[in-house]
């Protein structure tokens, strides 16, 4: 990670819960391959999260990584995102996963496809270059259909639309009013209602393995409602043709401009 002296020009948002034995090779492939000014913010639940002692122990491995520790205000993984969101300061702001350590490499083309207009940047398993190994039969088979009929049926511009990783502009965190609380639905509700809003999405490829150590986060079953919810969003944006004014926006603020 390129130290330029100025300030983050993107944040990566890492949701962590008892992690330490996978973050630091997070932070080491971060530390390693992103060349972008970058902030991690590890955003945590508690005091006694033995990811936190990981890292404390270990600042030396990474010199050039700017780290700061976000105290989860809300619950679970959708509350430690949004802690993350709220800190965040820089123009783009990406959530990643705590135990991929084999996709920082994308980072800065993530960041660079941002730059070029895109409002969201979706990593994509299910494009060419793009990979899911060792997922369960039962989750597979969910975010694959999902996928496959938001992008061929809905026309939602992006081939993976459930992957939690996935990069965000300020202006997508600051104009559109995040309704869901639970999990991370908040990412295919971003998404789905960019998308009504006519504001460029992309993507780029992306591996995922099953991890390795520690319990998921990833309720399939628990947030399948939920999730459904801006699935038929998604749908009724093309098919029924919904203005962008049933959006939910943020309350206006001087320099933005409100639809309805």
């Amino acid at each position: 990670m390129t130290d330029t002296g100025g300030a983050a020009r993107l944040d990566i948002v890492i949701p962590v819960y008892n992690e330490g034995a996978n973050i630091l090779r997070t932070l080491a492939a971060i530390e390693k391959d992103v060349a972008t000014p970058s902030c991690v913010l590890i955003c945590y639940d508690m005091e006694s999260d033995n990811t936190l002692p990981a890292i404390e122990n270990n600042r030396a491995l990474f010199p050039k990584t700017t780290i700061r520790f976000v105290r989860n205000q809300g619950h679970r993984a959708h509350g430690a995102v949004m802690s993350g969101f709220a800190e965040s300061k820089a123009p783009f702001v990406l959530v990643m996963p705590a135990d991929d350590d084999y996709n920082a490499g994308i980072l800065d083309a993530m960041v660079a496809k941002a730059q070029t207009g895109c409002d969201i940047v979706c990593a994509s398993r299910f494009m060419q270059g793009g990979s899911m190994v060792g997922c369960p039969r039962l989750k597979a088979f969910l975010v694959r259909a999902g996928s496959l009929t938001l992008h061929h049926v809905a026309r939602l511009p992006a081939r993976d639309a459930s992957n939690g990783f996935r990069l965000f502009s300020r202006r997508v965190l600051d104009r559109i009013a995040i309704e869901s609380d639970s999990g991370f639905c908040y990412s295919i509700e971003l998404l789905v209602k960019a998308h009504r809003l006519g504001w460029p999405i992309g993507e780029v490829p992306a591996r995922w393995i099953e991890r390795q150590h520690g319990t998921s986060r990833f309720k399939v079953l628990s947030w399948l409602p939920a999730y459904l919810r801006w699935y038929f969003y998604a749908f009724a944006t093309t098919f029924l043709r919904r203005p962008p004014e049933t959006v939910g926006l943020k309350a206006p603020q001087a320099r933005t401009e409100v639809y309805g």
